[in-house]
């Protein structure tokens, strides 16, 4: 609110400037953890208009390379979608199956609801705060710089471990078109994580490979090929659905949960990593043409789109094979097809579509680590390398990178099983940090631009943190370990790096330099 009898020059529709309180300059460990990101900070900065490289040249009139708003609904959306539905459920029926039986339909159940609630959330958040880094970013606005940098240690994780489990299910698919189709099969020597058969999952290698290298070549061009793939992705697991519920038997379906409700929420905890769609929009932030309405948008298609099919999946699996039969079984819907029909064309069909899909999931899934990685690094959470753009694509080729070979090395060398349920922790982490922060920026700026508001506040974010709570504890204690050890990291960063060279730090110090520098001159 301006003050009785002073005017503002604020354009219209901008959040007000913050005012600086005591966290920003005092030197206190507690208020360093706390401080808070101004919105009108992030914001500028995603629109060029500071915190960019010095001397950097002009570009649409900003000072500064940044991300270019080339992504409108369609592609915004497909990203959710494509990401949503090809992270699990190509593959997450093959685990999630055998801890809960035919109950698995209410674990999807369960994790849709959990996802729906929490998507309300992302919707007001992506539409108040446009910017890159997702969940990092939004915490950073409300929570406070210690809070802010865990969530983007979990994001990190969370994208990183996603985006493995989905390259090592696509080297399955590929294994199983080779040999419907030619007869063939990869050697078991480089088709696996390391054990007494397998030595590395070269196909799962070369998918991350493929992947960085269409990133970075341009954003625009990237999620064009994922708005085809993802349209082959949905006829694909239709023609699925069609063909499964011809072999559909209701005698499949009982008994319906022979493993208790606690299988279900186990099951639930598992698969609930494949919403990470949902996340995956709100990375692009900075990069979608009129954000506001845009981003809310994609976020509740990409819900309901991916919910319709997850349950129908899992419906028509579930009716065409006894459940027993899920456990390990590889390429699994591709299976239940040859099953079903007694030929091969419905099977090499399907491989190949699941070939492609997977493709554009993987590319989504890396496309959002490398933006959580430019946050930060903008931020000074991590070296400035971090923030850098290509002046030619405008895309961090750096991050693309590092992204590609620690993606790459966890698809070669760990089993899928332990990739999903870690992903699983830092996922239900993020989705509760967004609903918490809905609270918080709620009261302290009401009056902040909003393009999408909760319906049902304050009921719905605290719904949606119960949710999330419940499942994570529905997660094995191998998850919580690595867990930990990723919190250990972080915390090693961020004492030993980031506390030191975050921005706001060296605001605070630039302003206490000022305040002694006056003080002598008085």
């Amino acid at each position: 609110m301006t003050p009785h009898g002073a005017s503002s020059d604020r354009p219209p529709g901008h959040p007000p400037p913050p005012r600086r309180t005591a966290a920003v300059t005092s030197n206190s460990l507690g208020a360093r953890l706390l401080r808070r990101k101004p919105v009108s900070s992030l914001i500028a900065e995603s629109e060029g208009r500071d915190g960019l490289p010095a001397g950097a040249p002009e570009e649409g009139g900003r000072s500064g390379i940044h991300l270019r708003r080339t992504i409108g609904l369609w592609q915004l959306s497909s990203i959710g979608i494509g990401a949503t539905i090809g992270t699990g459920i190509f593959f997450v029926l093959s685990s999630a199956v055998p801890s809960a039986g035919p109950a698995v339909i209410l674990s999807f159940v369960l994790a849709a609801v959990t996802a729906g609630l929490t998507a309300l959330c992302y919707a007001e958040m992506a539409s108040a705060i446009p910017v890159s880094g997702s969940s990092y970013s939004y915490a950073y606005a409300t929570l406070g710089e210690g809070v802010a940098f865990g969530v983007g240690i979990c994001l990190l994780m969370e994208y990183g471990v996603s985006a493995s489990a989905i390259a090592v299910s696509w080297a399955e698919y590929l294994n199983k078109f080779f040999d419907l189709a030619f007869g063939f099969t990869i050697p078991d020597q480089l088709s696996g994580a390391p054990d007494a058969t397998h030595w590395f999952n070269l196909p799962a290698l070369l998918l991350v490979a493929m992947v960085c290298v269409l990133l970075t070549r341009g954003v625009s061009e990237s999620v064009k090929v994922n708005a085809a793939m993802v349209g082959i992705k949905i006829l694909i697991l239709l023609l699925f659905v069609g063909i499964a519920l011809t072999g559909f038997h209701s005698g499949n379906l009982t008994p319906f949960m022979p493993l208790g409700i606690g299988g279900v929420q186990v099951a639930a905890s598992s698969i609930f990593f494949s919403f990470i769609g949902l996340d995956a929009v709100s990375t692009a932030g900075e990069e979608v043409k009129n954000p506001r309405r845009t981003l809310p948008l994609a976020i509740i298609i990409s819900l309901v789109v991916v919910t319709l099919l997850y349950i129908l999946v899992a419906l028509a699996g579930i009716g065409a094979q006894p459940w027993q039969k899920f456990e390990g079984q590889e390429a699994g819907l591709a299976q239940i097809l040859q099953d079903i029909t007694g030929q091969t064309w419905p099977s090499i069909v399907f491989a190949i579509g699941a070939i492609i899909s997977i493709f554009s999931i993987t590319l989504v899934v890396i496309y959002g680590q490398t933006r959580i990685l430019y946050s930060m690094g903008r931020d000074g959470m991590l070296p400035k390398r971090f923030a850098e753009l290509s002046p030619r694509t405008g895309t961090p080729v750096w991050n693309t990178l590092v992204v590609g070979l620690g993606v790459g090395a966890l698809a070669a060398f760990v089993p899928l099983k332990e990739l999903a349920d870690i992903t699983s922790l830092g996922t239900l982490i993020a989705f509760s940090v967004v609903s918490i922060g809905v609270i918080i920026l709620r009261r302290t700026q009401p009056d902040l631009p909003r393009g999408f508001k909760v319906p049902g506040y304050p009921v719905v974010p605290l719904l949606s943190v119960a949710f999330c709570a419940y499942l994570i504890t529905g997660l094995h204690a191998d998850t919580f370990r690595a867990g930990a050890i990723a919190l250990a990291v972080a915390v090693l960063v961020y004492f030993g790096y980031s506390i030191k060279h975050s921005k706001l730090e060296q605001q605070a110090q630039a302003a206490t330099a000022d305040s002694s520098t006056g003080h002598r001159n008085s």
